[in-house]
């Protein structure tokens, strides 16, 4: 469009190129608009609080962390199944190696009453009997139903795990929630200043036109050399690289935004701008560290998780040292040994032989009485185990006093110098307004005005990225201490 432009310019008055000009940018506009809402759709636009719901509510993290806790409240719901028995029901068909025979005694054949027994007819007489041996069936079949229940004083704490346990994983989860709200907060800060950013850089590459259009004006008037003219040339296409970088950078980052809200990656949307007010941070340090130490989510996490550790600790040695009781109920049938089952019917009564017992039994594991078993060494690592929880608990603390007191002097020095900064763009514009002047009548060269141009844009930008900070900061020391987002600067006070 303005390798175009240049072409066509070459003897049309300057009114007429203006106007072509103009008409050229309106209708590329329009059509980058069109070409936006056709791709994407309406554009969306979105609050800090409407992010965050909707990262709440799509995010597939957070997803996970529901499915884990609702198995952890599922277990805590029904731990009175530890009071059930187990039941179990078994059916056995085996055969034997080897074939067995066993002794019966049978009549001798002879003049008397006809019998026939086990398949041989013939007359028997009742008074003369002798012992034969006969096969038995290979083949038996067994059927069981047993049901057992086990009490000890390990079972009650191991009731109480289940309990903590659950308490811990709500924990936890308010924790992956607020962490994704701290995340989704410092990224929607970090869009828009990225954004202001590339605004910032669009005025420097139209004020580099409009230098350079100086520039070829003078140089047709015969104020200034053709080299000035074309050094403003290079500046303005040294500029668009830098622009297109920076663009690319903002639509990755609006695309992973997206991704997270669980929208599609391509999905054109809009955040509404903040006014940066000022905000209150308490005098009192301390105080802060105190709310800290016991109000960030990771001490609280840490804190649940050893309790749930000690209440397993305690369940592990009353397994080891205590007694248990044990009540036992086993009902068995056999179908009668000496009958083939493929031959017999399964379903006369007579065919089987029941049997069955009820039993008591009290017990203690001996092997838990010893250090060196592998029941003692499990206790011994679990009480190690508690050790490194309760040195990384410490360790924690110590790393979030460090946190919040490094914050405190972070926001401190940027609300005591925002004045300083704001005074210094200031003077950065009237610097760059005067040495523009100046060197539209030809009494500054280019790199003056160059030079103060960057100046006021890096004025700008340092001024805009400590405003970010600081509301960046105030984030991170609002989840340090455990409030909700937004106390320390809506509301003014942490109370």
């Amino acid at each position: 469009m303005i390798c175009l432009f240049r072409t066509v310019r070459k003897g049309v008055p300057k009114t007429v190129c203006r106007i072509l000009l103009l008409l050229g940018l309106l209708l590329c506009g329009v059509l980058s608009v069109h070409g936006q809402t056709s791709a994407g759709g309406e554009v969306k636009r979105f609050s800090p609080e409407e992010v965050v719901n909707m990262t709440i509510k799509n995010n597939l993290n957070l997803e996970m962390a529901r499915i884990n806790l609702d198995i952890k409240k599922r277990k805590s719901e029904l731990v009175w199944n530890e009071f059930l028995p187990n039941l179990m029901a078994t059916g056995t068909m085996s055969r034997d190696n080897y074939a067995n025979s066993a002794s019966a005694t049978m009549p001798i054949p002879g003049t008397g009453t006809r019998y026939t027994i086990e398949g041989i007819s013939g007359t028997f007489d009742p008074l003369f009997f002798v012992t034969d041996p006969i096969g038995l069936p290979q083949w038996h079949v067994i059927g069981n139903f047993s049901a057992d229940l086990t009490f000890s004083f390990a079972l009650i704490q191991g009731i109480r795990s289940f309990k903590q346990d659950y308490q811990a994983g709500l924990i936890s989860y308010e924790k992956a929630k607020l962490q994704m709200e701290q995340a989704v907060r410092k990224m929607y800060n970090q869009i828009l200043l990225l954004e202001a950013n590339t605004a910032l850089l669009l005025e420097n590459y139209e004020n580099a036109q409009r230098q350079a259009g100086i520039a070829e004006a003078n140089f047709r008037a015969g104020l200034a050399p053709r080299l000035l003219w074309l050094q403003a040339q290079v500046a303005v296409e040294n500029m668009k690289p830098m622009m297109n970088d920076l663009e690319n950078g903002l639509k990755n980052l609006k695309g992973n935004f997206a991704l997270i809200l669980g929208l599609p990656y391509d999905t054109p949307f809009e955040l509404e701008p903040f006014l940066f007010g000022a905000s209150y941070i308490p005098d009192d340090v301390a105080d802060l560290i105190s709310r800290a130490a016991s109000g960030k989510p990771d001490i609280m996490e840490l804190q649940a998780n050893i309790r749930t550790l000690q209440t397993q600790r305690k369940a592990l040695g009353l397994q080891s040292y205590t007694p248990f009781l044990r009540f036992g109920w086993t009902l068995s049938s056999m179908f009668n040994p000496i009958l083939d089952p493929f031959k017999e019917n399964w379903f006369t009564k007579d065919n089987w032989n029941g049997g069955g017992n009820f039993s008591v039994t009290l017990g203690v594991n001996i092997n838990g009485l010893f250090p060196f078993t592998k029941e003692g060494q499990m206790r011994r690592d679990m009480d190690a185990g508690l050790l490194m929880q309760n040195i990384r608990l410490a360790q924690t603390i110590q790393e979030t006093e460090l946190e919040v007191f490094t914050k405190i002097i972070s926001l401190e020095k940027i609300r005591t110098t925002k004045d300083v900064q704001q005074a210094a763009v200031d003077l950065a514009e009237e610097s760059y307004k005067l040495t523009e002047e100046a060197y539209r009548a030809g009494l500054q060269d280019f790199q003056a005005v160059r030079s103060a141009a960057l100046a006021l844009e890096q004025a700008k930008l340092q001024l805009l990225t400590q405003q970010f900070n600081y509301l960046n900061d105030l984030i991170d020391l609002e989840y340090s201490i455990g409030v909700p987002f937004g106390t320390l600067s809506s509301k003014g006070s942490v109370k």
